[in-house]
């Protein structure tokens, strides 16, 4: 694999112009609605106050020693993911304080970061676990 750019990219990035917006981190609470057509509301809401969405900050809570609350909290983060590539913004960090149990939390994290990879969003993990790349 090759770590330079390639002349497409390279042409791409001297082209670019400077637009007059306003980038923004959305708190994942305040996304009124995962599905896509609250998704484009809301992208429209943006676009007319010269927002663009650069971060979704999500607030977690693995504080459960049980395997189905720690699921349903990755899939939980795993929608604003989608919701995130959707809207264009290029980080999802997810915020947390304690962790019940690291050896359940940590693989589904990291299958949340797979997907973030997929999706062309980073996932950034603010929390006492960290990933590794």
């Amino acid at each position: 694999m090759s770590v330079t750019r390639s002349a497409d990219v390279r042409t791409a990035i001297e082209g670019c112009r400077v637009e007059d917006a306003t980038p923004v981190s959305l708190d994942a609470d305040s996304i009124p609605s995962t599905a896509p057509e609250g998704l484009r509301e809301l992208q429209r809401e943006l676009d007319a106050d010269d927002l663009v969405p650069a971060r979704v900050v999500v607030d977690a809570c693995f504080g459960e020693d049980c395997s189905f609350a720690t699921q349903a909290e990755a899939d939980r983060v795993r929608e604003h993911v989608r919701a995130a590539s959707f809207l264009g913004a290029s980080t999802v960090t997810v915020e947390f304080d304690g962790v019940a149990d690291e050896a359940k939390v940590r693989p589904a994290l990291a299958a949340v970061a797979e997907r973030a990879r997929r999706e062309g969003v980073n996932l950034d993990v603010a929390g006492p676990i960290t990933l590794e790349n």
